[in-house]
């Protein structure tokens, strides 16, 4: 009785973690066989090669963070803003897919084909935010506006180092949420 293959999708999850932790050079085969404590043989059985390795997770990030989030927020419905708060939980709230997104956005900076990708991705996830603020606000200069200021904030925020003024960060994020949100009913807002 032989020993049993380890998964692709294990060889793929290993190559995300080393990913979010390193960078696609940390990505390497005898590295991923060493974490998965098994012989390198076993990869070329699912991959040609490192790039298709690269390819198959990039192709995991993407559904998981967009297919899998977005029929994740549908399925537990609730209003456009709860379902806004939720897409953002599931995709940068974690600690799963906001390292690897993270790296993934520091890859594509030196790799157009990652670039693209990423361009793709922060389109759908653009769409939703579109879609859902649309909801509750008519004006589409104003929906862009607070489109990107919620998309800006969900990713910029984590590479702030400035203090609020005696305020906690999670404080002013959950301002800046009520902001977008349309959720202070003492603010008289554009929508």
């Amino acid at each position: 009785m032989g020993t049993a293959r380890t998964p692709r999708e294990r060889w793929v999850e290993e190559g995300l973690r080393a990913l979010s932790e390193g960078g696609p050079d940390a990505v390497r085969v005898e590295a991923l066989a060493k974490r998965l404590k098994v012989t390198k043989g076993g990869f070329y059985g699912y991959f040609a090669d490192r790039q298709a390795l690269l390819e198959a997770m990039l192709e995991v990030w993407e559904r998981d963070s967009t297919d899998e989030v977005i029929d994740r927020v549908e399925r537990e419905g609730g209003d456009p803003k709860t379902k806004i708060e939720r897409a953002g939980g599931l995709t940068f709230a974690g600690d799963r897919l906001l390292p690897i997104d993270l790296a993934v956005r520091d890859w594509a900076r030196r790799d157009e084909a990652v670039a693209e990708r990423l361009r793709r991705v922060d389109n759908r996830r653009m769409a939703l935010l579109r879609e859902m603020i649309g909801t509750f606000c008519s004006d589409p200069g104003e929906v862009e506006a607070r489109s990107l200021i919620a998309f800006c904030v969900a990713i910029g925020h984590r590479f702030l180092a400035a203090d609020h003024d005696g305020r906690t960060r999670e404080e002013v994020l959950d301002r800046a949420a009520d902001l977008i949100l349309d959720r202070d009913p003492g603010r008289s807002g554009g929508c």
